[in-house]
């Protein structure tokens, strides 16, 4: 367990460790991602009495809308306002939650964010969250097809970036604020994430009860990469892949072994690495 109102190198190493071994044996990608949020929200505590310091944990994957289960294009068509979206357009599709409420720990419960169509920068716009989350990831929209070469708009300036709003009551990024952010005592949040070798990216948010530094939203930049590592494995290239209970994954797998040596080669010798 970590306190994350303390959370120190030390743990991010220990933190760390675990997380780049937390997929071992997983089928797929949706488990994965499951363990991911599972292990966040129960590992990352206020105190040894008050549980977990996240109200929420919440995993996106990009996916082509041609490649989701009927109810995630439902909900991308109803958030896009269009009877159709293009099959090819990459949806931000909610893949695992853990919550303090029970329905938060169920994707299907989710409504507006279960599918969000990336068609633009201005539409993106409409979901502040994930606008701002992108520019700070240095992620270029529309997302491009294929490998992530064209992802990052400037690899040097958007090196393993983190999303954070430290205080997010009143801030506009950060949306339902009566709904949620109030009731449920939001006080900061952070998001991280990356690009996959199949040319998708993860993103990981945690809305946090207790405040989270700068200095402390640093440390997630390892966590990131972290992660990573651990989906490597079950990241599979986008077609003929379903999501959650739709049949078993795409055969074709990238060859990630690259991708990992690589990974670890940066962050042993420069750091950080850049996606």
């Amino acid at each position: 367990m970590y306190n994350l109102a303390e959370f120190s190198l030390t743990d991010m190493t220990a933190c760390s460790t675990a997380l780049r071994t937390i997929g071992a044996g997983s089928p797929d990608m949706d488990e994965t991602a499951k363990r991911l949020v599972r292990y966040f929200y129960e590992h990352l505590i206020s105190s040894p009495t008050d549980g977990s310091a996240c109200a929420l944990v919440r995993f996106f994957t990009t996916q082509p809308y041609g490649d989701l289960p009927a109810d995630y294009q439902d909900c991308a068509r109803s958030v896009r306002g269009a009877e159709s979206v293009s099959s090819d357009v990459k949806c931000l599709t909610l893949l695992a939650t853990a919550g303090d409420q029970l329905e938060w720990n169920q994707t299907e419960h989710s409504q507006r964010y279960k599918a969000i169509p990336l068609i633009s920068t201005e539409f993106v716009a409409q979901f502040p969250m994930f606008s701002q989350l992108f520019t700070q990831l240095g992620i270029q929209l529309p997302l491009p097809q294929g490998n992530h070469s064209g992802l990052l708009l400037d690899a040097k300036e958007h090196s393993f970036n983190v999303f954070h709003v430290p205080e997010a009551l009143g801030s506009p990024v950060v949306p339902v604020q009566k709904e949620f952010v109030i009731p449920y005592g939001i006080r900061s949040v952070i998001g991280f994430g990356g690009v996959l070798p199949s040319g998708n990216l993860f993103v990981i948010i945690l809305f946090s009860k207790v405040w989270l530094s700068h200095q402390t939203a640093e440390l997630f930049k390892t966590l990131a990469l972290s992660a990573k590592l651990a989906l490597l494995p079950v990241d599979r290239e986008p077609k003929g892949r379903k999501l959650a209970g739709s049949g078993p994954p795409n055969d074709r797998q990238p060859d990630y072994s690259g991708a990992q040596i690589a990974a670890f080669q940066r962050k042993n010798r420069h750091g950080p690495p850049r996606w």
